[in-house]
């Protein structure tokens, strides 16, 4: 119950990653705000919210709009009265183009969405969590650590994303509150399973196959599950992690070494 009484706002929440974050802050004794663009799969997480006997407000959000992020913040506030943790979690599928043939727009979008919006959504959550000596979690990604073909536009966002967080680190630090980063690699949930049943059909393989050589390059020889990423953002958000902050916690199962 590392998060008991707490208030934990989740933004971006999918069938992946969002959704495990939100079930297992409430697992750690949080009441959790579920925000994202679609309303109808956010009822269904709450519903698995309240089955493990916390509270759940779902608020329609789109973070690149200023009025729909600062409804969020309302309606959060009037329902719970204090918030204790920001998880950053928006986000969109990478153009997948390199840089020589991405139009600047596409590197624009990706800007708004995981610096512009990201830093709003902080800046209206910043009163409420400086009263409550709260946290932000930011969700990176591993394309921190490599500069692969086709994933520039990606990489310039989650690197500014970086920087932003290790600057309001040092900036709201004096203030009470803690700004992390989690930044995984691979993650075995939906979206990816899906990729990889598109590529085995692609190319006339299996998606074990195409999973034992992904996993091949990592340490612990297997991707990490989404629910071993939310794990990671529950201690960082937790009083475990009280001396923590301007940090970025790679989970990767070792894919990479940072």
């Amino acid at each position: 119950m590392m998060l008991e009484g707490k208030v934990v706002v989740v933004s971006g929440v999918g069938p992946s990653l969002g959704r495990s974050i939100a079930l297992r802050s409430a697992a750690a004794g949080a009441d959790v705000v579920l925000a994202a663009r679609t309303e109808d799969f956010l009822r269904e997480v709450a519903k698995e919210v309240a089955e493990l006997g916390r509270r759940a407000l779902v608020v329609s959000t789109d973070i690149t709009d200023p009025e729909s992020s600062s409804a969020l913040v309302d309606s959060a506030l009037n329902s719970f009265g204090h918030v204790d943790v920001l998880v950053n979690n928006a986000f969109a599928i990478p153009s997948m183009k390199d840089l020589a043939h991405t139009d600047e727009s596409i590197i624009r979008r990706g800007l708004e969405l995981s610096v512009f919006g990201t830093l709003r959504l902080s800046q209206l959550f910043t009163p409420a969590l400086v009263e409550s000596a709260g946290s932000i979690v930011m969700i990176n990604s591993a394309v921190l650590r490599h500069s692969q073909p086709k994933y520039g536009s990606y990489k310039i966002a989650k690197a500014s994303l970086l920087a932003m967080s290790q600057t309001l680190a040092s900036e709201l630090g004096p203030q009470g509150v803690r700004v992390n980063t989690v930044a995984p690699g691979y993650i075995w949930g939906s979206t990816l399973q899906g990729y990889f049943a598109h590529m085995a059909k692609k190319y006339g393989t299996t998606s074990e196959q195409i999973y034992e050589q992904t996993a091949s390059t990592t340490d612990l020889r297997r991707l990490p599950e989404p629910e071993e990423i939310a794990d990671a953002v529950v201690f960082l958000a937790s009083p475990l992690a009280r001396a923590v902050t301007g940090q970025c916690l790679d989970v990767n199962c070792g894919e990479y070494h940072h």
